[in-house]
């Protein structure tokens, strides 16, 4: 059964993503912040069809890209960070209840800041993540939900079309 709410809270938003509200997960919670684009606490009906639509597959790759490395962004600092990466790469195993020894996730993320760290910094900001993706579209392979093509064929007035742009829905 499709329920359609007006605002989700994060408990909820868990719940409809992972059919569990009790277990704590990274990527929920880095969906979740990145849909309340108005950092009210709610994902208010608007905000969701927004940001839902990044994933819809006529939505550009370059707007994919941008969505995902705001995802491992972690802290919002525009750079992708060594840490940050790590805990993404543990957040990942964990919740495919896989387990690697800790010297494979360090050579996991050596060798994607190596790969990725164009200039040497020991972290990767956005046109470095633009140039891996585009290495390794496989990254992004999860941006596409091909049944929003089926939901925008059965309800065209479904697509949301605004000149809002994302910087005037933060208050």
């Amino acid at each position: 059964m499709l329920i359609l709410y007006s605002v989700f809270f994060q408990e909820e938003f868990q719940l409809a993503l992972l059919n569990s509200s009790n277990k704590k997960n990274l990527f929920t919670d880095r969906l979740f912040d990145l849909f309340d684009l108005k950092r009210n606490g709610v994902i208010e009906f608007g905000e969701f069809v927004r940001c839902l639509s990044i994933f819809h597959p006529r939505t550009p790759a370059a707007d994919k890209i941008s969505f995902a490395f705001r995802l491992y962004d972690l802290r919002r600092t525009g750079y992708i960070e060594r840490d940050e990466l790590k805990e993404m790469v543990v957040a990942f195993l964990q919740e495919s209840d896989l387990s690697l020894p800790d010297d494979v996730v360090e050579a996991i993320v050596n060798k994607t800041i190596m790969e990725a760290d164009l200039k040497g910094d020991g972290r990767i900001d956005q046109e470095e993540w633009k140039q891996l993706v585009g290495r390794y579209p496989s990254l992004i392979k999860n941006m596409t939900l091909p049944y929003l093509q089926e939901i925008t064929v059965a309800f065209p007035n479904f697509l949301m079309r605004t000149q809002v742009h994302d910087s005037e829905l933060v208050s």
